[in-house]
C-alpha cells in the first residue's frame, strides 16, 4: 500500500476534515505502538509500511526506549496528546489506524504486535472503524 492511499483511507474512515489530521493521528498512533513493542518487532512492522509511515515507528525505536507497559486508557491518552486532539477522537482515529495496519501488513506482524498487549488494548486494536466514532 502506498503512503497516499494509506493516509487517504485513514482520513476517510476516521471522518477527518483534513489530510494533516490523518497524518497526525497516523504518526501519533504509530509512535505509541512503537513504545509498546520490542525494537525487532517494530523494525518488522516499519519495513512493511510505506517509508514515510514506517519512519514514525523507527523514530521511536531509534532512540531505544525500553518497551513500556500500558493499557488502552494510557494508549489513547498518548495518542490524543501527540495528535493534539480529545480522547474520543483519538480513540476512534487510532482504531482506524490499527485497521489500516492490518490491511497494509502481511504475515502475522500485527498478530505479533498484539501478543504483548493487555486484553483491553488488544480488543481496542481489533475494533476497527465500524461502530461508534
Amino acid at each position: 500500500m502506498q503512503h497516499d492511499a494509506f493516509i487517504g483511507q485513514v482520513q476517510d474512515r476516521a471522518r477527518l476534515d483534513s489530510r494533516g489530521a490523518a497524518e497526525a493521528f497516523t504518526r501519533a498512533t504509530l509512535e505509541t505502538v512503537a513504545e509498546r513493542i520490542n525494537p525487532d518487532l517494530a523494525d518488522d512492522l516499519a519495513a512493511q509500511l510505506p517509508q514515510e509511515i514506517g519512519e514514525n515507528v523507527r523514530r521511536v525505536t531509534d532512540q531505544w526506549v525500553p518497551t513500556q507497559r500500558f493499557g488502552q486508557d494510557e494508549f489513547v491518552r498518548r495518542v490524543a496528546e501527540r495528535a493534539h486532539a480529545d480522547g474520543a477522537q483519538a480513540a476512534y482515529a487510532a482504531r482506524v489506524v490499527f485497521e489500516m495496519l492490518d490491511e497494509a501488513t502481511t504475515g502475522d506482524v500485527m498478530g505479533k504486535v498484539r501478543e504483548g498487549m493487555p486484553e483491553d488494548l488488544r480488543e481496542f486494536s481489533l475494533a476497527g472503524s465500524s461502530g461508534e466514532a
